[in-house]
């Protein structure tokens, strides 16, 4: 069990927030730009 706490303990929340609040950045954009297309939007 105490394997187990120091995993969960030693894990880098903050970089993992980071990285997935990058990753919806990222993925946002290309979503944007395919919702607008699909819609016949105004590029």
């Amino acid at each position: 069990m105490d394997f187990i706490t120091n995993a969960v303990g030693s894990v880098n929340w903050e970089v993992i927030a980071q990285l997935t609040m990058l990753a919806l950045i990222v993925i946002a954009g290309p979503v944007v730009i395919f919702l607008l297309a699909a819609r016949g939007g105004d590029l």
